[in-house]
């Protein structure tokens, strides 16, 4: 037998080099897997510098390409996230036969549509690739990127997102590394991630980018009052915009949401004369915006908890895998964790798009070799890294002052008890939105106005922005009430009564926080730097928030880490085993 020119004993040991490629949206990003194993991944976003980058990923590829020491003539098959031709049909095509207004629709994005259309031809000339290049369907490189890590032998999964090819979410039985649709009833224009999308550039900000910040404004919120000029309360107006139809189907009411009609518009007319004008950003924020917030947030949570329960007691799954965007909405999946649902729950930390390379190479493994099993791997520090001589190269070049110490850890821990803002610069990026420990800004958690003072002085954000807490893993249940260890800082949880004035900076106005647990084996430099603070202080726990500032993309090169540092009220830089600190 010969598969794609390999017999059948050379197919037996046959171990495929895959790049996935993220490309065609927003979060553009690649992924390399090499011996079934990830090796890297990479956003475009951390070299072109524009926050969910949408131009081809061809740093992110570069860069993977290096880390896994190999050249694009190695690679055996190019694992491609969406069924594009099959997006281009029911996005548009069918649409279009049925409602004239989406012909216009239709012939706004021709370019997107012939761009969709050659993709094959667009990543042969682009890259020079000669060898097989498959497409997956969107929503279940999503699954397969949270599966395939899990450790679950058997699991729910679950995707939600804006939209795939047609899809806005599914739900996936997984057993012994195979992967089986249960149900994808939800479908373009019915989509939870397109609502919260929608409300977010409602309330001034960017939409699929600024979600975060809706999330972060609803505990200021109350559902239960009353929407200005009418007698309804805020919470039944949502309960009108997101209708469920069945235990596994919900419907968006297109008298409120226009994202289907004009791109960019997003609410309606008629959502227009219930909640008042859309706000600008540089708008004051009412009690109304929080109230709509709330509302959102509320509806979000009810509608996903409603679902997971019903699958539960139809699929019998003790385990629970998430991904897809609206999976990085940490308050709903710290309410799933609460309801005790599910036995494990696991979290891509890669939630968003540029996750779904990841699991696209796990997809093309799978169909070559037919025996990849989940393992667990929560080893998400897949992008650049750079050895001591680049490190130091890169300090000198830019005249900055740098220290030695014999002691770097207890240095740093003196420092950051002292109440100095510390960006910590270490191993490889974290691939994801989220920084855990490696490219991160730190500081001690107390007093209260240390939030304050890094959400105006250093990151240039909302005054009502929380923090996240990083915590040694062995005293997580001393500081927060969670069951399980939170590696990737994806889950809320309430912070113990007796711990609150002992960590004010990171705790939210309704008592949570979105902790990350930290232990040697997955990070040993960030757990000895916790270590050496417990030490000091007797107090586990450091703010962590992302090296960098509002609207730009983590830092990734020790040149972006140096200037961010310079250019921002960060007192010092720890940049592998230098200190940088300001005069």
């Amino acid at each position: 037998m010969v598969i794609n020119g390999i017999s059948n004993y050379k197919f037996l040991k046959f171990m495929p080099n895959i790049l996935g490629i993220k490309y065609g949206g927003h979060d553009t990003s690649a992924a390399i897997m090499v011996k079934g194993k990830i090796i890297a991944a990479c956003a475009q976003e951390r070299f072109s510098l524009d926050k969910h980058s949408r131009k081809f990923p061809i740093d992110a590829i570069n860069e993977c390409l290096k880390i896994a020491k190999i050249k694009i003539k190695d690679i055996d098959e190019i694992a491609f996230v969406n069924d594009l031709k099959s997006y281009i049909r029911e996005i548009y095509l069918k649409p279009a036969i049925k409602d004239d207004s989406r012909i216009q629709f239709m012939l706004n994005d021709v370019e997107r549509i012939k761009r969709a259309y050659n993709m094959e031809s667009i990543l042969r000339e682009k890259l020079n690739f000669k060898g097989k290049i498959g497409f997956y369907r969107h929503h279940l490189c999503h699954v397969a990127s949270a599966y395939y890590p899990s450790g679950f032998k058997n699991a729910l999964c679950v995707s939600l997102d804006g939209v795939g090819e047609y899809e806005t979410g599914i739900m996936v039985g997984a057993k012994n590394g195979k992967i089986k649709v249960l149900s994808s009833e939800n479908v373009y224009p019915n989509s939870l991630g397109l609502v919260y999308s929608a409300i977010t550039f409602y309330l001034g900000w960017k939409h699929h980018c600024d979600e975060g910040i809706i999330m972060g404004l609803a505990p200021y919120g109350n559902s239960k009052n009353i929407v200005p000029g009418t007698k309804k309360t805020y919470k039944s107006f949502f309960n009108k915009i997101i209708k469920v139809k069945s235990d596994f189907k919900y419907e968006v009411n297109p008298e409120f949401m226009d994202y289907y009609n004009q791109r960019d518009k997003w609410v309606s007319d008629d959502f227009i004369k219930i909640f008042g004008k859309k706000r600008n950003f540089k708008d004051k924020i009412t009690q109304h915006h929080k109230d709509i917030a709330a509302a959102l947030q509320e509806r979000l949570e009810e509608i996903v908890l409603k679902q997971l329960k019903k699958a539960k007691e139809k699929f019998k799954f003790k385990n629970l895998c998430l991904a897809g965007g609206v999976s990085l909405n940490c308050s709903m999946n710290g309410e799933i964790l609460k309801k005790k649902i599910f036995d494990r729950i696991f979290v891509t930390p890669a939630s968003g798009d540029d996750g779904c390379a990841i699991g696209a190479c796990y997809l093309a493994y799978q169909k070559l070799r037919k025996r990849l099993l989940p393992k667990k791997n929560y080893n998400f520090y897949l992008g650049s890294r750079y050895s001591s001589t680049k490190i130091k190269k890169s300090i000198l070049k830019s005249k900055s002052k740098y220290q030695i110490p014999s002691d770097l850890y207890n240095t740093t821990a003196k420092l950051l008890a002292d109440g100095k803002i510390v960006a910590w610069f270490q191993n490889g990026a974290e691939f994801g939105p989220r920084a855990l420990g490696n490219r991160s800004i730190l500081c001690r958690p107390y007093p209260v106005k240390m939030k304050d003072y890094l959400n105006s002085r250093v990151k240039f954000r909302e005054e009502f922005r929380p923090f996240a807490p990083a915590v040694l893993e062995k005293f997580q249940k001393d500081y927060f009430e969670i069951e399980q260890n939170s590696p990737h800082m994806l889950m809320a949880c309430k912070v113990k009564k007796s711990k609150k004035n002992i960590i004010p900076a990171v705790v939210h106005v309704d008592d949570t926080c979105r902790v990350q647990t930290v232990n040697e084996n997955l990070n040993n430099k960030f757990n000895n730097l916790l270590e050496a603070f417990y030490n000091l202080t007797n107090i586990p726990v450091l703010l962590n928030t992302s090296f960098n500032v509002k609207g730009q993309p983590i830092v990734n090169t020790p040149e972006q880490a140096i200037n961010t540092f310079k250019n921002t009220n960060i007192d010092v830089l720890v940049i592998d085993n230098y200190i940088l600190a300001k005069k």
